[in-house]
Formats: structure tokens, sequence, C-alpha cells
């Protein structure tokens, strides 16, 4: 970033004219891998490429931003996971009539999501709305940047790491929210990326829909449920969306979010004690974690927390 800013004006000019005189070829990306918990592999695109990504993030999401559904909360303004799990925990509130009925929920995962997106379908889907050729071209040329699939007659994935990639994975799922609301008629449902659940006041009727839910998936998206991850449990012994266990008056994070936030915490104790970090980034990592536990019952938790915190700090 520091060499391309260094010569920045020249930088810009040149990948203006690449641009407009349609020279422009998306580079290599940078692979690596992160653990958030689970392990992720990321492939990083260079600064010049980042450049032209964020510029038609800018323009296309307000192309796109009305056509989504108020329950999609993956990578919106205003949305979010802290959102979603709100979100669903009204839904719970009404699908049970305030908790005086049974309530049930369908919960499910899209296998390897982002490795499976069909680039042909995603680029028809994006030329639904965006008629302008340049337009196009350059859409072409960022989709086609990057592929899973090993073959030239298939081309499929999303690389996780560019900007871009977020709107389309909403554009592409998009299609299968409209499918929820509009043909299956659900009236409680909500999305975060590859993750949704659907509310019920019965179970009775979630085999049809997961027969119906699967076919569409599999025919209009080339997409397909994860078998291991397709559950359906009564509100009351809690739903499990977003690192929330949504309960009926409450709600609390994960167990493995509390033990990762443990050791964290613990870890950022022991590099303040080696002095490899202040006061203040100590107390940042604090009262980040304060932030993430607020949105969910945890006091008790919050004041372990702080309790051990400074256990860890006089332990010596």
């Amino acid at each position: 970033m520091a060499k391309f800013e260094f010569d920045l004006e020249r930088n810009i000019f040149k990948l203006h004219r690449d641009l407009k005189e349609k020279k422009y070829r998306h580079g290599r990306y940078f692979g690596f891998y992160i653990r958030d918990p689970k392990v992720r592999h990321i492939h990083k695109a260079t600064v010049r490429d980042r450049v032209v990504h964020h510029a038609v993030f800018r323009i296309l999401n307000f192309l796109f931003e009305p056509t989504f559904i108020p329950t999609s909360f993956s990578c919106r303004i205003g949305k979010g996971n802290h959102k979603g799990v709100y979100a669903l925990e009204d839904m719970g509130r009404k699908a049970s009539k305030n908790y005086t009925r049974p309530c049930y929920a369908l919960k499910c995962d899209i296998k390897k999501f982002f490795d499976s997106v069909d680039h042909e379908i995603l680029l028809d889907l994006l030329a639904k709305r965006i008629k302008d050729k340049d337009t196009m071209w350059l859409l072409r040329e960022i989709v086609g940047s990057f592929s899973t699939s090993g073959t030239l007659f298939e081309k499929r994935g999303l690389p996780i790491g560019n900007l871009t990639s977020q709107l389309f994975a909403n554009v592409y799922m998009n299609e299968f929210d409209q499918f929820v609301k509009h043909e299956l008629k659900i009236k409680y449902y909500a999305r975060y990326t590859d993750d949704f659940v659907i509310l019920s006041g019965t179970d009775n009727e979630f085999n049809d829909l997961l027969e119906k839910i699967t076919h569409f998936l599999s025919d209009e998206l080339r997409l397909s449920l994860h078998p291991h991850k397709v559950s359906v449990r009564k509100l009351h012994h809690g739903i499990d969306f977003l690192g929330y266990i949504v309960f009926p008056y409450h709600k609390l994070p994960r167990a493995k979010t509390r033990r990762r936030v443990v050791r964290k915490l613990r870890q950022r104790a022991e590099e303040y004690q080696e002095e490899k970090i202040g006061e203040v980034t100590l107390n940042s990592a604090l009262q980040s974690y304060l932030g993430l536990l607020s949105h969910a019952n945890t006091y008790n938790f919050s004041e372990d927390l702080k309790n051990g915190l400074w256990f860890w700090l006089h332990d010596k």
C-alpha cells in the first residue's frame, strides 16, 4: 500500500487509462489462512485491484441494496450479526405469540458457499440490473479473476477477502431470499450469508420445505445444503444463530465464544506482563470483549472476566 501511495497520482491515472481503454486485467491473489475461529482460506488482491473493488462496490451497492429483503443481514449498512440476532429474537416472540405457543426453528447452512458460486449464474443476475456494457465487462474481469473449479468450462467460486465478494454473495443469495418470501410465503426468515433460519409454530411443514429449498438451491443456484448443519429445534431449547443462543426472554453467547474470549484476554494479559503491549491496548481488548458480551445476558460472565483479568495481572 505504501508503495502504491508513494506514486499515487501516476498509479491512479494509469489505472484510469487501462479501465477506459479496456486494457485492465485483474492481478493474482495472495492466499493465507486465518482462524475466526474456524480455519478460512483468504485470498488478498493487490492494492491496485482493491482500489477497483472499492470503486465498483460504492456504485453497485446503492443499485442492488433496495432489492434485498429486510431480514438479510450480511455486509449491509445498518445490518450485521447483532441486528440479525435481535431480529431473530423478535421473530421468535411473534411466532410463539409472546411465548404462549410452541415455536420451532429450521436452521440450515449452505455447503462451501463461496467456493460454489457459479460465475455464469452470478453474471446473469448482475446483468438483470446492469445494462451498461462497459460495467459488465469489468465485472466479468473481476468475477473471472478467481476460480475454485480448476476447469475452463465451469468457473465457480468467490475469493473470501474481496469487498466485491460480499456484494456478489448478497446478489446471488437474494434469489433464494425472494423464493423463500414470495414463493414459499415464509413469514419468519432471516439470513446471514450462507446461514439461514426459518421459524414456524409447527415442525410438520419442515420436511416439505426442505425438499423445496434443496431443489431450488440445486436447480437455480447450483448450491447444496450442508448435510450436517441442518437442524430443527424448539425455541425454548435455544436457537444457535450468529454466535449467540436465542432463548425466550434471554440470549447467551455460544460456549465456544465464551471460551475464546477468556483465552484471548488471558493472552493479552500475558503480553502486557511481558511488556509487548501497553495498558491502553489491554484495556481496549477488554472493552471490545465486554461490548461483544453486552448484546446478551452475560452480567455474571462479564464480571468474572474483569475479575479474572485482575487475577491474571497480579498472579505473579
